[in-house]
């Protein structure tokens, strides 16, 4: 594929990897989270880590929206769409997300629930306008790189007049979950992994720039080296991580140049601040409740928030004990520490959120890195 395939160049890599492996210090370690599902992705399907010396490590952190969405925001949806007349639209990725009590979307739906799947935001305005009598709610997920669709879609219901549309609002924000992994005051008590910089993520950058990381920089003193996807992008990023270690320095790089600007997008940041505005917290999956790192629709358009339109309440419950998900997200645990991985929790049969989407650590690992362990053992 022309434009993809010099950025797989198996030649170029080996380069990279035998710079890594000159450069990077035998006497010390260097541990480099990625927060980006499709980095993590790229990572097992590349077998990128096989490539690198023993002392330079990656580690999978929350970077799939679907993965660190708690089990109480599944709950409250299934509770929304037991109301009589109430369609929920959701992406297909979401109705497999655990619950509680062995709950999710698809097995609301499969007991009468209207939960519809769609592919855009403009699907869920359509449903709306072709079920007049229905009182249709679009459940919206992800980081910075979906929540402007989102903010376009509410300016759009609200001019077209719409009267049974709203929005159960999920979008969080990257920073502050970074900052959160460096700084959180339970850091000892709940487990955090020990992080000598971060690969920084492709999507949500192309949205805020590289401003937003200066902090970890700055006042935490860890270098962050925005990467593309592809193999030769995830393979610079982590030499230029090393060099930044090797030299003491604490920077925001930034190697996904051809898609990633400083100032990030500026009519994206604009219709993102035009309809919302911060929460004072929000919970994750794995790292609690976060200070403002989650989005809620301003006042304004308060007549389409769900949360508000149906009194929705929020709820705290608690993860399945077995699962070890959230210590995956933290980046203390790998998917292979978990009991359940590859045994009862498979793609088919999630038990915990990181097996659902393809961007999660545990569904990339099964599909890639499963194989990689078999290879290691026969060996």
């Amino acid at each position: 594929m022309k434009y993809a395939d010099e950025f797989r160049d198996k030649t170029i890599a080996q380069r990279l990897a035998q710079t890594i492996g000159t450069e990077a210090n035998p006497q010390r370690a260097y541990r480099f989270m990625e927060f980006c599902g499709g980095h993590t992705h790229a990572i097992s399907r590349y077998g990128l880590e096989d490539m690198l010396p023993a002392n330079v490590r990656l580690i999978h952190g929350p970077g799939c929206p679907v993965c660190v969405l708690p089990s109480s925001r599944i709950d409250m949806a299934i509770r929304l769409v037991a109301r009589p007349q109430v369609t929920l639209c959701v992406y297909g990725d979401l109705m497999r997300v655990p619950g509680t009590q062995g709950q999710s979307l698809l097995r609301a739906r499969a007991l009468g629930a209207d939960i519809r799947m769609v592919y855009s935001t403009l699907d869920a305005i359509r449903i709306a306008e072709h079920t007049p009598d229905q009182e249709v709610v679009f459940f919206a997920i992800g980081f910075e790189t979906t929540a402007p669709a989102t903010a376009v879609m509410i300016r759009l219901a609200k001019k077209k007049r719409l009267k049974n549309f709203s929005v159960f609002c999920n979008h969080v924000l990257t920073p502050p979950a970074m900052q959160n992994i460096l700084d959180s005051p339970d850091r000892h008590d709940v487990g955090r992994a020990e992080i000598d910089g971060f690969i920084g993520p492709a999507h949500v950058s192309t949205i805020i720039g590289t401003e937003p990381y200066g902090r970890l920089a700055e006042e935490f003193g860890k270098p962050v080296v925005i990467a593309g996807f592809e193999p030769l992008d995830m393979m610079q990023a982590i030499l230029m991580l090393v060099r930044q270690v090797n030299d003491g320095r604490s920077e925001v790089q930034n190697q996904y140049s051809r898609a990633v600007k400083r100032e990030g997008n500026h009519r994206a940041i604009e219709e993102m601040s035009n309809v919302f505005e911060l929460r004072d917290q929000f919970e994750w999956r794995g790292l609690g409740l976060i200070p403002y790192s989650g989005l809620k629709l301003k006042r304004a358009y308060a007549r389409y928030d769900a949360e508000v339109r149906f009194d929705m309440h929020e709820l705290r419950v608690a993860d399945n004990p077995a699962c070890e998900c959230g210590a995956i997200l933290r980046g203390v645990k790998k998917p292979v520490d978990c009991k359940l991985f590859g045994t009862v929790c498979t793609p088919e049969t999630p038990i915990g959120s990181c097996m659902v989407s393809s961007e999660g650590a545990c569904a990339a690992h099964w599909t890639y890195g499963r194989f990689r362990d078999h290879q290691l053992r026969r060996a």
